[in-house]
């Protein structure tokens, strides 16, 4: 069984890649300090990006295999699993770290909204690929962060030291915003592929078996992680992808309630509704009459 290398201590984080300990909480790491590493995968207990300026390898995260570039942003959130696949080999490595534990952010501004930071749960595939300006600018945040951090510890440390890494973040969400306008090509592909898929889903049987489809369904289906299709439906479409979903149900349930020869209740199981009331209240949410008034307007 594959040996899964447990990582608690940003102290001790910070003291394999030889870095001084700044801060029990919180530290950026120079990654070109460290000695030659093992591959190896770790479970992390605190969050984690890395900024790395080589390839080094083949990531795993989770079942998958992905070629980790130069210039690019990996998010890891506490208990998530994700490093180098074990095969005896050592690498050098390069570039930088931020590390911080989820202590560090109670009680501020930033605990209140982390999870908005959707990134955090985004594939390693979804990785932020950096222009050279903008990882100046994502090099200048860690170095303001790294600056507090040799300050004398004060009442104020805390605040300043979140505040700043809420600064990163937020670049962060700038950048991967451009990253979607930049690769509108590949999201178009997206779009029509996600409208393919419930296209030949409600033309199977699979709503009779499988129920509706849901976000995360239609997500790994296009190997999508269920944050980041999210994300990039919301981008492109203005609407969520939920939202989304439940329009196509409701065009598809309008073309079948020419047939009068079903029932509204046939119709609802059929679309892969458990309740036949549940199909009448979205219907009439979207449409603003009931199915059977609908189907009357048509005669």
């Amino acid at each position: 069984m594959e040996k899964i290398n447990r990582l608690d201590s940003i102290c001790d984080f910070a003291s394999q890649h030889n870095n001084p300990c700044l801060h029990p909480l919180v530290n950026v790491i120079d990654l070109s300090l460290a000695d030659k590493q093992c591959y190896q995968r770790n479970l992390y207990g605190f969050y984690t990006i890395y900024l790395k300026d080589i390839k080094c390898g083949d990531l795993r995260y989770g079942c998958n295999y992905y070629d980790y570039e130069a210039g690019t942003l990996v998010f890891i959130a506490p208990g998530q699993i994700m490093g180098l696949e074990a095969n005896g080999d050592t690498y050098q490595p390069s570039g930088h770290a931020l590390v911080f534990h989820p202590d560090l952010i109670r009680g501020t501004p930033l605990e209140k909204h982390i999870a908005n930071y959707n990134f955090f749960s985004y594939d390693a595939r979804e990785a932020l690929h950096l222009s050279e300006d903008e990882r100046q600018v994502i090099l200048g945040c860690f170095e303001n962060i790294r600056k507090e951090l040799k300050q004398t510890i004060d009442k104020h440390s805390k605040t300043l030291i979140a505040s700043n890494i809420e600064l990163f973040l937020n670049y962060c969400h700038r950048f991967y915003d451009r990253q979607f306008i930049t690769r509108e090509h590949v999201n178009k592909g997206i779009l029509e592929r996600f409208d393919d898929l419930l296209s030949g889903y409600f033309a199977s049987e699979k709503p009779v078996d499988l129920g509706l489809p849901s976000v995360s369904w239609c997500a790994e289906m296009l190997n999508l992680s269920t944050n980041y299709f999210g994300d990039l439906i919301k981008r492109e479409a203005g609407i969520s992808a939920q939202e989304l979903i439940q329009k196509r149900i409701i065009e598809v349930a309008k073309s079948r309630i020419f047939d009068s020869d079903k029932t509204i209740a046939e119709i609802a199981y059929e679309l892969g509704f458990k309740y036949p009331q549940h199909f009448t209240r979205a219907f009439k949410q979207q449409v603003g009459r009931s199915p059977l008034a609908y189907r009357s307007s048509l005669n």
